[in-house]
């Protein structure tokens, strides 16, 4: 089972669910995809096992990924101050991977019906999500 973090811009919260991820899961395979190369430096030195940056590199691991995580934005063609492309949205959204989205409040996105809790209690609550989709695959 392999797991890809998406994330832009100074890449703090794709570095945050890395090192919740590796600390819950130590001998999961974590993919770093970046829309940036800060990005994807912060997830490889949150413990990433490996990192790509760049609409391919998002694009084409889509293909080879079970789990994508990141926040609700990557779905979203133009995000992250138009860091995520049309392609990479497309890729994330039209994949067949199992996808843990934060509910984050930015990206001219609101989700509506969530509970406005701090960015770690919604961390934990995709550790929790990834650990009871892995319980089920593994049976």
């Amino acid at each position: 089972m392999n797991v890809a973090v998406v994330d832009g811009q100074g890449g703090g919260i794709g570095r945050a669910i890395v090192d919740k991820v590796r600390r819950a899961f130590p001998d999961l395979e974590i993919i770093a995809l970046g829309t940036n190369s800060a990005a994807t430096a912060q997830m490889l030195k949150a413990g990433a096992t490996g990192g790509a940056t760049g609409e391919n590199a998002i694009v084409h691991n889509m293909k080879h990924v079970d789990i994508v995580m990141g926040v609700i934005g990557i779905l979203n063609a133009n995000a992250m101050m138009g860091e995520l492309t049309p392609a990479m949205a497309m890729a994330i959204g039209g994949s067949h991977t199992y996808k843990i989205l934060l509910p984050i409040n930015r990206c001219h996105i609101r989700v509506v019906s969530v509970e406005g809790i701090p960015l770690g209690e919604h961390i934990d609550n995709a550790v929790k999500a990834l650990a009871g989709y892995l319980e089920k695959a593994e049976k």
